[in-house]
């Protein structure tokens, strides 16, 4: 995932500015204004780094300079150092927590990613794991690129991505069936059509009036094979992407991968992932020339 710089920078700065209200007091009260200071962003325990790039770009525009001691997507012990940042020391302290909070959520979730995605590889299943639209409000573009760094699929970025029709679309319309044939009807051959079903029969109608992706939403395992056999039995299954979501988690994942479907989303990636912890520590202080 990728965004202009100058867009990034906006974006961070009015992260920096909801923190630092009408200036950072403390800082302003207790270091003198020639001050320049050495520091070292580090882990504190293990994990997938994510967020390098945002947090050089966040630093970098104010003023001071950055190395990067680790790639995005690297999997580090604690006490790793991720980030070396020199320069004025008042500005260092106004950004930290800026800096630490999305290197750290970014960096949580990456981990949870990896961590599930190498669960279903391991155990020998090809199923792709996906995040969902639920995400903190601001933070889409920043959740979406630490599940992409930890090896997951970013699923929609936003309603502009694909057509996804949801069970208020369908009650509105009154069919799944015809809510994709309609959908079909005025959609670029360039987005793909997904529809959410809730039982084995109206998947089968749905891929029969051509939908490219079936979510299976909060089915069971078994109820999931049923909706796969029914689809080979049709001559359907080979011409749709099936995906299960809804109560789908780090610990009942492999019984859902094990049922042959093609996508698990799971909602706790960007909803519960815990940050990753780590700290900004100053390594050295000096008088600026």
């Amino acid at each position: 995932m990728f965004l202009p710089k100058e867009i990034l920078e906006k974006k961070l700065q009015e992260f920096l500015e909801e923190d630092l209200g009408q200036g950072d007091v403390t800082t302003f009260a207790t270091i003198p204004a020639d001050v320049a200071v050495k520091a070292e962003v580090r882990a504190k325990e293990a994990g997938v780094v994510a967020g390098l790039e945002e947090a050089l770009v966040l630093v970098e525009n104010f003023g001071l300079h950055a190395e990067t001691m680790v790639d995005n997507g690297a999997e580090v012990e604690p006490k790793t150092v991720l980030l070396k940042i020199v320069g004025d020391a008042r500005t260092l302290l106004s950004l930290e927590r800026t800096l630490l909070n999305l290197l750290s959520r970014m960096s949580g979730i990456a981990t949870a990613t990896r961590r599930i995605v190498e669960k279903v590889k391991k155990a020998g299943y090809s199923t792709r794991i996906a995040c969902t639209r639920k995400v903190a409000p601001g933070l889409a573009y920043f959740d979406k690129k630490a599940v992409a760094i930890g090896s997951g699929d970013t699923h929609r970025s936003g309603l502009d991505d694909m057509v996804l029709i949801k069970d208020n679309h369908i009650a509105i319309v009154g069919d799944a069936a015809q809510a994709v044939r309609k959908a079909r009807e005025s959609t670029s051959f360039s987005k793909k059509i997904e529809i959410e079903v809730t039982n084995s029969n109206d998947a089968v109608k749905v891929a029969e009036a051509k939908a490219d992706v079936i979510m299976l939403d909060n089915f069971q395992p078994r109820q999931i094979r049923e909706s796969l056999e029914g689809l080979k039995k049709e001559k359907l299954r080979e011409h749709v992407l099936v995906e299960a979501s809804g109560r789908i988690n780090e610990k009942n994942v492999l019984e859902f991968a094990a049922t042959g479907v093609d996508i698990l989303s799971l909602g706790e990636i960007t909803q519960n992932a815990k940050a990753l912890d780590m700290s900004l520590k100053v390594v050295k202080v000096k008088k600026k020339k």
